[in-house]
C-alpha cells in the first residue's frame, strides 16, 4: 500500500500545483494491494499471499540470505537503464549533437552494476576515486566516465587522467590551474566541463537542491565566475573546454527547472562563443529525475523527459542563434530506485495514543537508519507492505521503525498495515535502490545488508552481507 504524510502542493509534470490530502488522513484501501509504480516490474503477490520477485519467493530469499536485505530485480534495473538510453538517443537523433546517458554512480554502485551498464551502452558518472576505481574494475572504459566533485584531490585527478578519463567536471576556479598543471606533468590534454550554478530553485529538500547560489557546488553564473572560469580554461593549452554542466537538484517531477537551466547555460555557451571565439560543443543537464515513493508521486517516463528536454534545447538554441550541442543527462535514482526493495523481519510491536484519541502502531524491524538514512536525513517518504502472507485483518496506522538507539530511527513514517502483523512477519519497503546501500553505515555496529540480484528465478549476491570479521578487520586498536 502507498501513502505519504506530507500535505501541501505537489508539482505535476505540467507544472500546475494541486492540493494534496495526505493518504493517511483518508480511509485505508486494501492493505494487500501493490501499486505498480512503486515496485520493480516483476514483483507480484502470489496466490498464497507472499511476494515474489523475478519468480523467487521472498520467504526463500529471507531463509537463504537473511534479513534485512536489499532485493534488486536485475531485469527491471537494466530495463530502466536502456529505456533512458533509447529515449534520449531517439529524441535527440535529429539534433546536431545527439545525446549520451551517464548513470549516476553515487545512487548505487558495485562491479556487477557497472558490468550491466557497460554491456547496455550507458556511461558512468563518478564523484570519487573509489567510484572511479569501481567503474574500472567493473569493465567501464575510462573514456566513458565523467568525474565530478567539489574538492577532487590531486591524486584523484592524476589517476583519472592517467587512466584516460573521458571528461572532468571542474567545480571551482582553483581547480582549473590544478588540473592543467597535472595534465601538463603527464603530457595529457584534459577534456573539461564547467559546473555552472544557474540559480534555479528546484522544488525539493534543501539538502538535495543544488543549483541555488548558497551551497558548495559550482561556478556562479550571476556573479560572472562561470564565464571567468571558461576564459581561464581557454588560456590553458593543457585543457579543452568541452562544455557546461548543470544540476538543479533531485527528486524533480517537472521540466520547468530544466527549461530555465537550459536557457541560462545555453546563453553562457553563446556568450563564450561571441566573446572568446570558442565553440563549446556539449552541455550536460544533470539528473535528479524523480520516482514514485508513494501513490502521490507521478514521475515522467524517460520518453517524456527526453522529448521535453529535446524541445527545450532546440528552442533555446534557436533563440540564441547557435547550433544544438551534444546533450548529456545523468539519471541515477530513476534507474536504481524502483528496481529494489528492502526486506525486513518484524519484531516488537507496540501501540501509542496520539492527540485527539487516535492511535499509531510502532512496528520494529531488524534494520533501520543504518540501511536507510534518508527518512531521518531528508524527511523522505516511503511505503511498506506485509510481504510474507496476505492478511484479512483491519488496517491500522503504523510507523515502521528500526532497531537503533535513536528516536529518529524511522524507516516509514506513516503507513496502513494489517493489525495482525507481528514478530516473524516479513515487511517489504519499495523504492530503496537509490542512496540506501550507498549511504549505509555501521551505526551501533550493525552490519550492512547484502544486495541480492534476482533474475529468472535465480537469486545471487551482488554485495554479500557484512560479517563481524569485516568489522573487526578495520579495528587495529
Amino acid at each position: 500500500m502507498a501513502r505519504t504524510h506530507e500535505a501541501g502542493a505537489m508539482h505535476s509534470p505540467g507544472n500546475a500545483s494541486v492540493a494534496i490530502v495526505p493518504n493517511w488522513l483518508r480511509a485505508p484501501g486494501d492493505v494487500n494491494e501493490l501499486l505498480p509504480q512503486l515496485w520493480a516490474s516483476s514483483v507480484v503477490r502470489g496466490n498464497d499471499g507472499a511476494l515474489r520477485v523475478g519468480g523467487v519467493d521472498v520467504r526463500d530469499l529471507a531463509a537463504e540470505h537473511g534479513t534485512p536485505a536489499y532485493v534488486l530485480d536485475e531485469v527491471d534495473f537494466r530495463g530502466r537503464a536502456t529505456a533512458f538510453r533509447d529515449a534520449f538517443r531517439d529524441a535527440f537523433a535529429d539534433l546536431c549533437g545527439g545525446a549520451d546517458v551517464y548513470y549516476a554512480a553515487k545512487t548505487f554502485l558495485c562491479t556487477g552494476v557497472v558490468r550491466w551498464l557497460a554491456e547496455d551502452g550507458l556511461n558512468l558518472d563518478v564523484a570519487s576515486g573509489g567510484e572511479f576505481a569501481t567503474g574500472l574494475r567493473g569493465g567501464m572504459p575510462a573514456g566513458r566516465m565523467v568525474f565530478h566533485g567539489n574538492n577532487k584531490s590531486a591524486a584523484e585527478l592524476r589517476e583519472a587522467l592517467t587512466a584516460g578519463i573521458g571528461r572532468i567536471v571542474v567545480d571551482n576556479l582553483g581547480e582549473v590551474d590544478l588540473l592543467a598543471d597535472i595534465a601538463g606533468e603527464l603530457g595529457a590534454t584534459a577534456d573539461v566541463m564547467l559546473r555552472v550554478t544557474v540559480g534555479v530553485e528546484a522544488h525539493t529538500h534543501s539538502y538535495i537542491a543544488t543549483a541555488h547560489e548558497d551551497q558548495k557546488f559550482g561556478l556562479s553564473l550571476s556573479s560572472g565566475t562561470a564565464e571567468e572560469a571558461a576564459a581561464a580554461v581557454l588560456r590553458r593549452p593543457e585543457l579543452r573546454l568541452l562544455g557546461f554542466h548543470s544540476h538543479i537538484g533531485s527528486q524533480i517531477f517537472d521540466t520547468g527547472g530544466f527549461e530555465v537551466a537550459a536557457r541560462r547555460i545555453l546563453g553562457l555557451t553563446a556568450r563564450v562563443r561571441r566573446e572568446h571565439g570558442a565553440e563549446v560543443p556539449e552541455v550536460d543537464l544533470g539528473g535528479g529525475f524523480g520516482i514514485a515513493y508513494t501513490s502521490e508521486h507521478d514521475p515522467l517516463t524517460p520518453a517524456d523527459l527526453a522529448r521535453h528536454l529535446a524541445a527545450i534545447v532546440e528552442r533555446e538554441c534557436r533563440a540564441e542563434g547557435i547550433d544544438c550541442p551534444k546533450v548529456s543527462v545523468e539519471p541515477g535514482r530513476a534507474i536504481a530506485g524502483p528496481s529494489t526493495f528492502t526486506l525486513y523481519e518484524a519484531g516488537a510491536v507496540k501501540d501509542v495514543e496520539l492527540d485527539g484519541g487516535a492511535r499509531r502502531r510502532y512496528v520494529s524491524v531488524d534494520g533501520g537508519m543504518s540501511d536507510n538514512i534518508r527518512t531521518a536525513l531528508y524527511d523522505a517518504d516511503y511505503s511498506a507492505t506485509l510481504a510474507s502472507r496476505r492478511s484479512g485483518a483491519e488496517a491500522v496506522l503504523s510507523r515502521v521503525v528500526g532497531k537503533h538507539c535513536e528516536s529518529g530511527d524511522v524507516v516509514v513514517k506513516d503507513e496502513f498495515l494489517p493489525s495482525d502483523l507481528g514478530a516473524g512477519d516479513l515487511v517489504a519497503v519499495p523504492g530503496t535502490g537509490a542512496y540506501c546501500r550507498s549511504m549505509a553505515s555501521n551505526y551501533n555496529h550493525v552490519l550492512k545488508p547484502p544486495v541480492i540480484a534476482v533474475r529468472d528465478g535465480v537469486a545471487r549476491p551482488l554485495l554479500r552481507r557484512e560479517t563481524l570479521q569485516d568489522l573487526f578487520a578495520l579495528d587495529v586498536g
